[in-house]
């Protein structure tokens, strides 16, 4: 079966994306769920897609309230549509909002298809996450497990850690030395 590899980027910071990769069978409520737990957001809340194009604007809506899929509707089910149903182009766009009062939008581009599929993998996947992502209800915070995960990508010690900044250039800076003028007298000549 197919894979579709897509790249999820957060609206407002073209640094931070997640890259998903999602079977060809699959339905656009997968992506919607895969996308969430990417970013760390509940669920809570109805979210849309959107088919797009290069300049990311909002064409054909596929909703997480519509349940059916009726002909000539505004809006197409995220439950009933699968997401290769509206790939037409190799670099396919959409748009996904979430959360209509906080208004959270990501841009996603399709970056790949694979006939290979990973059998160790359980699909939609989250293959790769970069930059830390908008925190749904406030301050995000580097937990834990995220420190011990600099520590070691960083090979910092306890010492380094605990030590901070270093002591390195302190001290009295050494003053300037004072400058000293000379006017100009009546003549054009200096004093």
């Amino acid at each position: 079966m197919a894979i579709l590899r897509f790249r999820v980027y957060w609206e407002e910071d073209d640094q931070v994306y997640r890259d998903i990769e999602i079977q060809a069978g699959q339905s656009f409520a997968d992506l919607h769920n895969v996308i969430l737990k990417a970013y760390e957001f509940d669920g809570k809340h109805s979210a849309t897609f959107f088919e797009s194009n290069d300049r990311w604007q909002r064409n054909r809506a596929i909703s997480s309230e519509v349940l059916v899929n009726k002909k000539d509707a505004p809006a197409l089910s995220m439950i009933k549509t699968p997401v290769t149903a509206l790939i037409a182009l190799p670099d396919q766009k959409f748009v996904y909002e979430y959360d209509p009062v906080k208004n959270w939008v990501f841009l996603i581009e399709l970056i790949g298809v694979s006939k290979d599929e990973d059998h160790k993998r359980t699909y939609p996947f989250v293959l790769r996450k970069e930059g830390i992502g908008p925190s749904q209800y406030g301050i995000k915070g580097m937990g834990t497990d995220k420190m011990v995960e600099m520590e070691e990508k960083y090979d910092l010690g306890a010492e380094e850690m605990a030590e901070g900044f270093s002591n390195e250039g302190e001290g009295a800076a050494p003053e300037a030395p004072e400058e000293s003028f000379t006017e100009e007298n009546d003549s054009g000549g200096f004093e």
